[in-house]
């Protein structure tokens, strides 16, 4: 059955995923539920619910999955919205592309719990989810062998992305090693008064404008704060990047946030991390949830799932750009 790409539905929908103030944080939150809610998840994938560090989650299992592999998202909606049931489709597909357990938290959210509430219900999951995950690995082994560590992959999307990295900074050497990578979808890197969407002329795409970015952020932080590099972490010393996971950063070629995700990565390569930005012209913000409408979210996942299975092997290089001639054939098809 040939896909019938729908940019203008995509759009729709994916705007919804930015606040913008023009709405009460309520509305925001309920609609962009009702956009992204599914009656059936894909590839039957089963959801059950489960308590880590006394925060609700999502455990999202595909049919086929590796036992001591699981991925932790961290889902964006601007800092005030976004929840388990907006994230269930996009994150069952990752579950089903990676061949791993998925855990989506149901984190505090602003303006009710500001700055560093969400940071805080994070890393309770985390560190409940590691020890759970450590004691599943022992008791699996064989008698007499040295048990398995827990993969665990850290995944986040726009203003999920600096919780990410607030995880990151604070988890001690035994946490780390047993993060395999980072993978993060049109992150928000910088939302500081003196960042370049801010401070630029006019600058925006189809969904992110500066407007989004400076009302997000105030409601969930005060504007001095948001210099923060656990906030905005395109600001972050080299000691708290050093020895990163290898880190996995995919965007649309259309987003104003694509010059900072550029920065970014080209610094991290410089100070010896391995940092790959996969770009895909002419795609939106966020167009990998977007899946009834573009083809190429179902292919921009597949190649997340490539990236976890193996471990980087082969995709080495700063920055790969995808050719859009497939997308085109495919108008054709329709």
């Amino acid at each position: 059955m040939a896909v019938v790409n729908d940019k203008k539905a995509a759009l729709k929908k994916l705007k919804l995923l930015a606040y913008n103030g023009k709405s009460e944080v309520e509305v925001f939150r309920q609609k962009l539920d009702d956009a992204f809610k599914v009656t059936f998840l894909p590839n039957h994938v089963e959801c059950s619910d489960y308590k880590y560090g006394d925060v609700q989650c999502d455990i999202l299992s595909p049919e086929i999955y590796s036992s001591n592999r699981v991925m932790l998202y961290i889902h964006g909606g601007s800092y005030v919205g976004g929840s388990r049931l907006a994230y269930r489709s996009f994150c069952s597909s990752l579950a089903t592309k990676c061949f791993c357990r998925v855990v989506v938290p149901e984190f505090r959210l602003a303006p009710s719990y500001p700055y560093p509430a969400a940071n805080e219900d994070i890393q309770n999951v985390f560190k409940s989810l590691f020890t759970e995950e450590q004691i599943a690995c022992s008791l699996n082994a064989e008698k007499g062998s040295k048990p398995q560590l827990p993969e665990i992959i850290i995944a986040a999307d726009s203003s999920g992305a600096s919780m990410a990295f607030s995880l990151l900074f604070n988890l001690r050497e035994r946490y780390r090693t047993c993060i395999k990578s980072i993978i993060l979808f049109s992150p928000w890197l910088d939302v500081s008064a003196e960042s370049r969407i801010l401070t630029g002329k006019k600058m925006s795409d189809d969904i992110i404008n500066a407007d989004v970015i400076k009302k997000s952020s105030l409601i969930y932080t005060y504007e001095t704060n948001t210099k923060n590099p656990y906030i905005s972490p395109i600001l972050a010393d080299d000691s708290l990047l050093q020895n990163f996971p290898p880190i996995f950063i995919q965007m649309g070629g259309k987003e104003v946030l694509l010059e900072d995700a550029k920065q970014f990565t080209k610094h991290m390569n410089e100070i010896g991390n391995t940092c790959v930005l996969d770009v895909w012209p002419d795609m939106p913000f966020m167009f990998q949830m977007a899946q009834s409408e573009f083809h190429n979210s179902h292919l921009a996942i597949d190649r997340i799932g490539i990236i976890v299975t193996e471990n980087f092997a082969g995709h080495k290089a700063i920055q790969i750009e995808n050719k859009p001639k497939l997308e085109h054939s495919l108008k054709s098809e329709a």
